[in-house]
């Protein structure tokens, strides 16, 4: 998509160089997708704590019991 914008050169430039990007739009594309890669990390980070999570091992456990004993019911009649 060809679009005008209205850069810093030197902050460009530095992009270009610090990407190591062959083009100027790469070098922009991957500075994007790497501002919005961090920025869901941070939107993630910032939801620690604010949700309950259920711990189900003693649940699984006696399901995982219990499907055994049918197992093993129907392997031996």
């Amino acid at each position: 998509m060809l679009t005008t914008l209205d850069l810093d050169r030197k902050l460009l430039d530095a992009v270009v160089e610090a990407t190591g990007e062959e083009t100027e739009s790469e070098a922009v594309n991957e500075v994007l997708r790497e501002y919005l890669y961090w920025k869901n990390v941070q939107d993630i980070r910032s939801m620690a704590g604010h949700s309950r999570v259920e711990d189900t091992t003693a649940r699984q456990g006696e399901l995982d019991r219990k499907r055994h004993k049918f197992l093993e019911r129907i392997r031996h009649g």
